[in-house]
């Protein structure tokens, strides 16, 4: 019972609700995606995937000296189905289509900048700056 009263908690929390939203509609995303999407700190950001982490909604994998995020729930469970609620709902609502867009927007001048060789995320300028 427990476990499914933290589900619903985590989902209570409008920042966790919009990284869930991201990450349902793109496969994997890198922390800095989430930070410039959202306009939130890198601190904000780990935080919220860790507490989505622990409770199994999304998995980690480290490259170098990046965490990417992917959904990692399994097909069926009371999760995924949670999962597919929430994107139904979320597919209504203005704000969540311009967070995808935003999203858009953010990974289109990212490749950009990478084609430029300019730092390609936030990570790489926090990287370079150190």
């Amino acid at each position: 019972m427990k476990h499914t009263a933290d589900l619903f908690k985590s989902l209570a929390d409008e920042t966790r609700l919009k990284i869930l939203w991201l990450l349902i509609n793109r496969e994997e995303l890198c922390v800095c995606d989430i930070m410039k999407t959202l306009n939130i700190t890198q601190s904000k950001a780990s935080r919220h995937l860790r507490y989505l982490y622990h409770l199994g909604w999304v998995s980690d994998r480290r490259e170098g000296l990046w965490m990417y995020y992917r959904l990692s729930v399994p097909q069926g469970s009371y999760a995924a189905k949670l999962l597919q609620m929430l994107a139904a709902e979320m597919a209504t609502r203005t704000e969540a289509r311009n967070l995808l867009e935003r999203l858009e927007s953010w990974l289109h001048t990212k490749g950009q900048m990478n084609l430029q060789g300019k730092p390609t995320c936030i990570c790489d300028v926090a990287v370079e700056t150190t």
